[in-house]
């Protein structure tokens, strides 16, 4: 049986191309959503919220095999995902030949990609228009985090957020 791979060294920017080229609908959220909103945050992993249709769930397949994807695990296991782990309620965490990469069906208070799509503001990256997850909807839904770090960083956010008030959207 294959065992785990190191994981690589992080070239997110490559996940969010490679995502953006393949078609793949998606809202970028998390860490690198903060990020280029302004916020100084350090991220590992790039998060996306993805549109659970047939077609998305087809490209997100082959691009998840092209960036040879399997599931983050504290054993040595190496698990692919397949078409089934993208269905539903998804909290699928995975490394990737370019880092990590989390695919995530819904958020805080069960948001998918329909109920985050208005609160998303579109970027462009490298040529591709990419939808991220405004600054204050991640605020909002980290009010309610119980964990540590979540409230850590919602400071953060909000701090980001205040001065991008202050300053006319800009950081």
């Amino acid at each position: 049986m294959p065992t785990a791979r190191k994981p690589p060294v992080s070239d997110l920017n490559a996940l969010l191309k490679g995502l953006s080229k393949a078609r793949i609908e998606f809202i970028l959220v998390g860490g690198v959503a903060a990020v280029v909103q302004g916020a100084p945050v350090t991220t590992f992993d790039l998060g996306i919220v993805y549109r659970q249709t047939d077609e998305n769930i087809k490209k997100l397949m082959i691009f998840l095999e092209s960036v040879e994807a399997v599931q983050r695990r504290p054993d040595d296991k190496v698990l692919k995902p397949d078409e089934r782990d993208l269905r539903g309620k998804v909290h699928l965490l995975l490394t990737t030949c370019f880092g990590a990469l989390d695919i995530l069906g819904v958020i805080e208070k069960d948001l998918g990609f329909d109920e985050l799509l208005p609160s998303s503001v579109e970027i462009e990256f490298k040529g591709h228009n990419v939808h991220v997850l405004n600054l204050e909807t991640m605020v909002a839904l980290k009010r309610g985090a119980a964990i540590p770090e979540e409230q850590y960083r919602l400071q953060i956010y909000e701090e980001t957020l205040r001065m991008k008030n202050e300053n006319g959207d800009k950081v």
